[in-house]
Formats: C-alpha cells, structure tokens, sequence
C-alpha cells in the first residue's frame, strides 16, 4: 500500500478493500498484457508454426438479394474468406452487393478478387491472395 493510499484511508477517503481490490486489477493486466494475433504474428516475422494454426473455414455464400450481404460482412468480421457467387441477383443489386463487400474487406484491411464471372472472393487481412485468374474462358472462345 503506497503513501497516498495509507493517507486517503486515514482521511476516510476510502476503504482499504478498495486499495486491495484496485492493486489486484493492476497486477492482473500486468502479469497478461493483452496482444491480438495480429500482432503477435508480426512479432514472430514470417516463422509461424504450423501446429498452433487452426483450420481456417471459407464460407460460400450465393445471395439471393442485397440483404443477404450483411451476413457476408459478418463472416469477414469473424475473420472468414468468403467466396461469393452472384448469379442469382439482377446486375444492379449485383453492382451494389460488389460496392458494400469492398468498403467492408477495406475497413478490414482484406482485399477482395474477381475469380470468374459474377464470382468474387472476399478475404480478410489474415489471409493472403497469391496469382490471379485471367478469364480465360473468353479468350478461347468457350461459352458460358
């Protein structure tokens, strides 16, 4: 218990349970400072151990409308990659489902790639995209 401590309880400022009770939270964050993943896995440099990964789930979504789009960003959120098909929306709600999912991987620091027509992978920035897709298909003349 430090001076000040011992003075605001002689003064009846407040209780020693209090003093008690505060040094225990400090002691607490001391002894666990908090650190994300992120920064743990900048702190190693690019050594990481394969055992301590866990399976990464990458989710499939085909919405069927605008809506369903905020259950996509969620999934970013939680850290998911997202392959999203969008064959079923007109090409409006198509343009607009493509705009929301771009301002989201942004404020996630992910990134997001065309893999074929209407099909758009969504990742955040703990996975990385390696190599691009060149659409093939309309250059040797297959139709869809």
């Amino acid at each position: 218990m430090g001076v000040m401590n011992k003075f605001m309880n002689f003064l009846g400022l407040q209780d020693e349970e209090e003093i008690v009770e505060r040094e225990r939270v400090v002691e607490q964050t001391v002894e666990e400072p908090e650190t994300n993943p992120l920064e743990q896995r900048k702190n190693k440099g690019n050594i990481v151990s394969i055992h301590s990964q866990k399976n990464v789930r990458v989710v499939l979504n085909e919405p069927k409308s605008y809506e369903d789009t905020q259950e996509i960003a969620d999934h970013l959120r939680s850290r998911r990659p997202v392959v999203v098909n969008l064959h079923l929306v007109r090409p409006d709600q198509a343009t607009r489902i493509v705009d929301f999912l771009s301002g989201t991987v942004y404020a996630l620091n992910g990134s997001i790639s065309k893999i074929g027509p209407n099909i758009f992978l969504c990742t955040p920035d703990t996975v990385e995209i390696h190599g691009s897709i060149s659409e093939i298909l309309n250059h040797e003349g297959y139709s869809q």
